[in-house]
């Protein structure tokens, strides 16, 4: 039996954990690697050169779309997408036949993915897999991306929703996300990472590690003397910039004025 070299990408790291432990049940998939960030995993790529990929399309620095990009079709192991997507959005990888395990999926789902990955790649139909990725990103350059605009909040037995134009900050609070709108707040089970990128990246900007603001709400900056900076919001609130996002926030502002 063949050995299939298996590599994760994913920023969740329960999400890394729950597919090496499906992994673990089949006996010719070998895992060599596991990323969390798109630059590490192209590098990962390059230096592995691994047969599969289980690959999160919601990922930082490169989303799984631009990973495939930087590596280039031509030189892309096989692929089977991992994604918290809605169903109208997969329709893209239904016509071009690529697989992909929509989260949260179970043990059978991703028996069934790995199967016909293993199929295509005992097949040599390399050239086939190249020409669907190269459609599938052909699809996604021609339609606008959309960007989160609703939240749904529950609390207290209520579910409600919360228009991302409404907020002001989110800062992160152990395992949840606390989102700052007006003068209310909400709890919400998400990763910074992953809301960050399902939000409209020219409204809403990484500040911190832990912190994401509307770039609406911003009113001042006030340089430290460390480097970091500090950012005012409109209210008043006083939020620290810190100095690995600084550049990017400090670009928009010179470009805006």
């Amino acid at each position: 039996m063949n050995t299939i070299r298996t590599l994760i990408v994913d920023d969740e790291p329960l999400a890394r954990e729950r597919i090496k432990r499906f992994l673990a049940g089949e006996r010719d998939l070998e895992l060599v690697g596991e990323c969390a960030a798109g630059r590490e995993a192209v590098a990962a790529i390059h230096a592995l050169r691994p047969d599969l990929v289980f690959l999160d399309i919601q990922i930082p620095e490169l989303d799984g779309f631009g990973v495939v990009k930087a590596v280039g079709v031509a030189e892309m192991p096989a692929v089977i997408f991992v994604t918290a997507y809605d169903r109208y959005a997969l329709q893209a990888f239904d016509v071009n036949a690529l697989d992909y395990l929509l989260k949260p999926y179970n043990h059978e789902r991703f028996r069934k993915a790995v199967e016909r990955a293993r199929a295509q790649l005992s097949n040599g139909a390399k050239g086939e897999l190249n020409e669907r990725l190269l459609s599938l990103l052909e699809n996604f350059k021609t339609e606008p991306t959309r960007h989160l605009e609703r939240l749904m909040i529950k609390s207290s037995g209520r579910v409600f929703f919360l228009r991302a134009d409404e907020l002001d900050w989110i800062e992160a609070e152990g395992n949840y996300l606390r989102l700052h709108a007006g003068k209310e707040s909400h709890l919400l089970r998400e990763t910074m990472n992953r809301l960050a990128s399902k939000l409209d990246p020219d409204k809403f900007l990484r500040i911190h590690r832990s912190t994401l603001v509307n770039i609406e709400r911003i009113k001042e900056l006030q340089p430290l003397f460390s480097g970091d900076y500090v950012v005012i919001l409109r209210d008043g609130k006083q939020l620290t910039l810190s100095r690995s996002y600084r550049d990017k926030l400090l670009e928009l502002f010179e470009n805006s004025s």
